[in-house]
């Protein structure tokens, strides 16, 4: 006989308490070459070494239940990239249930960095944890803006100063890429917020930009053209991922982070 339909089985599903670890992690060195592809299999590596109870989706190939922010172009660095993780064990105030973890040790929310950052390649560290309950709109359709730093390699203090004033003061700036085989021009003059330079040195000029992550991500590769027609882009970083809440611009993760005395402490 078959047995009758629950009709109540969608709605327990909806209505499950939703437990997410929101992270920030950093991307540096010889690791910034890996696709974003690649780095989250990295992460579905590190929750299996770790013992993250993470939860899963359902269906004939269930995966980690994750989701990434803005992906990173290869190549470029970071320090403000972010991760939701939505987790089996529900945490207790401040902690992850230890059921599974770790064997079976609570951690709490300043050791889960240390506990990640050691089952992650070299260059890829943990640099702060939120607990989050409940649903919340996805990273990607959050950030609307982000921040960088790169270099000009080869140019003049001087003349990127000037250019950095003839761009900020240009009504349009367009600008050709290619677009899914395709090339699209685009007017990108909109898309910055912010433009300066910050520092120089043996190798070039370091410069601090602030560029819209919508319509679509606008990178510091796009500004090298205009800015030195004939000069290579150096290292690029970006330093933070940036939401929109009553009209100021916030990190995905502040107010509640627990920070990592583990990352700080390699790092001083």
């Amino acid at each position: 006989m078959t047995a009758a339909p629950n009709p109540h089985a969608d709605a327990n599903k909806h209505d499950r308490v939703i437990h997410v670890l929101r992270v920030r992690y950093s991307k540096a060195g010889k690791v910034r070459f890996t696709s974003h592809r690649d780095v989250a299999r990295m992460w579905e590596r590190a929750f299996r070494r770790s013992g993250l109870p993470v939860a899963r989706t359902e269906g004939f190939t269930p995966r980690p239940r994750v989701s990434f922010g803005l992906a990173l172009p290869t190549g470029y660095e970071s320090v403000g990239e972010y991760l939701d993780i939505v987790v089996s064990a529900p945490p207790a105030p401040n902690e992850l249930d230890g059921a599974g973890l770790a064997n079976g040790r609570r951690l709490t929310a300043a050791e889960l960095p240390e506990l990640l950052t050691d089952a992650l390649p070299v260059g890829i560290e943990v640099q702060a944890i939120e607990f989050r309950v409940g649903r919340t709109a996805s990273l990607q359709e959050l950030v609307t803006r982000c921040r960088w730093t790169f270099e000009i390699r080869d140019l003049d203090e001087a003349v990127a100063h000037v250019a950095v004033t003839k761009l900020l003061d240009s009504t349009s700036i367009p600008t050709t890429r290619q677009h899914k085989g395709k090339q699209r021009t685009d007017d990108i003059r909109p898309a910055i917020y912010h433009l300066t330079v910050i520092d120089s040195g043996a190798y070039g000029v370091k410069f601090e930009t602030e560029l819209a992550a919508k319509p679509r991500v606008v990178r510091p590769s796009e500004l090298v053209p205009v800015l030195a027609p004939a000069h290579e882009m150096g290292v690029a970083v970006r330093i933070k991922q940036l939401t929109e809440q009553e009209g100021a611009a916030h990190e995905p993760l502040m107010c509640n982070a627990t920070p990592a005395p583990y990352v700080q402490a390699r790092a001083s």
